[in-house]
């Protein structure tokens, strides 16, 4: 009998699962080798049809997305059981990615800033949204929203990771016949390259022993040079900081690295080792100097950490409601 598989979708923008349908002829090649037991995004699967399933009956689950929701974590826990093996798929499952920045404010802020501060909202009596509800046609509930983005392996035991913003193709179905084949490496393995993203740049020949950035620049202030490391043109690439796997594509379409494979087996943090990277390579010795390409870079966090606040050692800002 083939395995069986689940694909499942918590906090992330749908990119992992169009991941999937973008192997093109390769999806055949996944589809005839699992079962796909569950995939509610693409066919007609209910929770209850997971709940049916022998615990452990599931090979393995490809979750993606962070979780900030009961349902979500309900969910993670119920594939957890059902399943031989979990995977992380993608950046926010495996280190928060983009909607672990909402770890910036707070659960409340959130609300307000959704249902009674954006300018083109209307909403007169000021309507939160409620976890319970009694109205005429019976009890309503929603799901609990957590005050915190978490990763997935905060929630559940992960067997392996599998980065990216989206994952790769080609590492995708390189995990899937992996699966089906019995080759998994062993448990808490990362399915990607554990070197650099250097190693693999197009334009690796270009880069200087140390490149001295006099200024920071943002893509949309120049036209980078397609030939030529994007370090030396001054622009933030956190390849020396990220896992190789992707192939570059963000280097080949003239745009820098932004971090989303996440860091290689070596690095504690990747926000602070892109961060310590980056700023290693400044042209000054002076404070003001310093300080004054500091000011270039207007969203540090959002440079650095763009997809690893819930797994770094910070996780989020701290105010005095979460002290």
């Amino acid at each position: 009998m083939k395995p069986k598989v689940a694909f499942y979708w918590c906090a992330s923008c749908g990119g992992c699962e169009e991941a999937v349908v973008d192997l093109a002829e390769d999806v055949l090649a996944v589809v005839e080798a699992v079962d796909i037991a569950f995939w509610p995004v693409a066919l007609d699967f209910k929770r209850a049809d997971v709940e049916a399933l022998a615990d452990g009956e599931l090979a393995a689950s490809f979750i993606n997305g962070a979780i900030r929701t009961s349902e979500q974590q309900e969910m993670a826990e119920l594939l957890r059981r059902k399943s031989g093996a979990i995977v992380a798929f993608g950046s926010c499952a495996c280190l928060g990615g983009v909607p672990g920045l909402a770890n910036l404010y707070s659960r409340d802020e959130i609300l307000d800033r959704v249902y009674l501060e954006v300018p083109s909202l209307v909403n007169d009596e000021g309507t939160l949204p409620e976890e319970d509800a009694e109205v005429p046609e019976g009890h309503l509930t929603l799901p609990a929203f957590f005050d915190s983005v978490r990763t997935l392996d905060q929630v559940v035991d992960v067997d392996y990771f599998l980065p990216g913003c989206p994952p790769p193709g080609h590492l995708i179905k390189a995990a899937v016949m992996a699966l089906v084949d019995g080759t998994l490496p062993p448990v808490g393995t990362v399915l990607a390259p554990d070197v650099a993203l250097c190693s693999e740049c197009p334009r690796a020949a270009t880069k200087p022993q140390k490149p001295q950035i006099k200024a920071f620049k943002r893509p949309h202030e120049v036209v980078a040079d397609p030939d030529v490391c994007l370090l030396a043109q001054g622009l933030i690439c956190l390849g020396p900081a990220t896992r190789a796997g992707c192939g570059g594509v963000c280097i080949r379409a003239n745009m820098p690295c932004t971090g989303c494979m996440g860091p290689t087996g070596r690095v504690v943090d990747h926000g602070a080792k892109a961060l310590s990277a980056i700023a290693s390579l400044i042209d000054s010795t002076d404070e003001d100097g310093i300080a004054t390409r500091a000011q270039e870079i207007p969203d540090p966090v959002g440079t650095f950490y763009r997809y690893s606040l819930p797994a770094s050692l910070l996780h989020r800002r701290v105010t005095s409601a979460h002290q």
